[in-house]
């Protein structure tokens, strides 16, 4: 059975216990798992497919945390690796009315920033598999270079690459930092989802069909452009499918991208898909991918949290399914 890795950091959200705060006037939190690799490897593993992180954690009570959460998700935790150089990371969360997030960061380093290249193994990877990464990790540190090996396997495997630069400026020390690693990496992906808050800042162009267009580089076989509650949009080079949300009652946007691209991850999973075969799947079956992405990314956003909210397949199903009886 095809494989979906995700690699990068896995870390502690705080996430406050009440809406409308600035951060500084937030006075408790609740302790929750995420990382938006992890959150994807989380998504994919609950939907049914294997899933595996790839990443280093502290040897702390909040790595212990953290493993443990993965496990109970069915994510395979076997590379994950432990340190007592660095703590496990930590975020902060203030949520706004409209469950939009400002975050605050502490990781200078973080366990995660401290896997190496050598910790990567060229007998993990395999054909009809799928790496996914975002840009969070991207910062000058060995685990840089760990995503460039991963990536080289990855490919040299026969399988997919899937990037989502998942922009948090908070965390470069210049804006202009973050966009040259995500240029830097953008040609080694096969998809590429990003978000319409990221397209112009990644781009640099304010029309968005022009700015989609410039993304089609390198390795670039698709692009998912989402919308947040208005759905996303499919492209490839030479055609677009666009797509609706799902109304929900919006409690929390942590991880509902990652639980739109894990499930849309998991659906190529499903249909085995790879660099060869990859137009061919999409065009086959874009509407079923597309309903089945926006259906976890909404359910996501009705709960708390990020692992913690993501919603079981049947869950997703049965959305679907109302919203196809409501239309009939």
């Amino acid at each position: 059975m095809t494989k979906l890795y995700s690699i990068g950091e896995v870390l502690i959200d705080f996430i406050p216990q009440q809406k409308g705060a600035a951060l500084k006037d937030v006075v408790s939190f609740e302790r929750a798992p995420g990382g938006a690799p992890a959150n994807v490897a989380a998504a994919v593993a609950k939907f049914g497919h294997r899933a595996s992180m790839i990443t280093k954690l502290g040897e702390d009570a909040f790595g212990d945390f953290l493993v443990e959460q993965l496990e109970q998700a069915g994510v395979e935790t076997d590379k994950i690796l432990r340190t007592k150089e660095a703590n496990t990371s930590l975020a902060f969360v203030s949520l706004k009315e409209n469950g939009e997030r400002d975050f605050s960061f502490y990781r200078k380093p973080s366990a995660d920033l401290l896997f190496t290249e050598g910790d990567v193994k060229a007998d993990w990877f395999g054909e009809g598999d799928i790496l996914h990464f975002c840009s969070v990790d991207l910062v000058d540190s060995p685990m840089k270079q760990a995503h460039k090996q991963a990536i080289s396997l990855m490919t040299e495997n026969g399988g997919l690459i899937s990037f989502d630069p998942n922009v948090r400026l908070p965390l470069w020390d210049d804006p202009e930092e973050c966009r040259r690693a995500i240029h830097e990496f953008l040609p080694k992906a096969h998809i590429v989802k990003i978000s319409d808050e990221e397209l112009e800042f990644i781009t640099g162009i304010s029309e968005i069909e022009d700015a989609i267009s410039s993304l089609f580089t390198g390795d670039v076989q698709s692009v998912i452009y989402t919308k947040g509650a208005k759905g996303a949009d499919l492209y490839v080079k030479e055609a677009k499918w666009e797509s609706s949300g799902y109304k929900v009652d919006v409690q929390d946007t942590t991880g509902a991208g990652d639980a739109f691209i894990g499930g849309f991850l998991y659906k190529l999973l499903e249909a085995g898909a790879n660099p060869d075969n990859l137009l061919e799947v999409l065009k086959e079956k874009q509407a079923e991918i597309l309903q089945f992405a926006n259906a976890s990314g909404a359910l996501t956003a009705a709960g708390k949290g990020a692992i913690s909210a993501l919603p079981e397949k049947k869950q997703v199903l049965n959305l679907i399914n109302e919203y196809r009886k409501a239309l009939s």
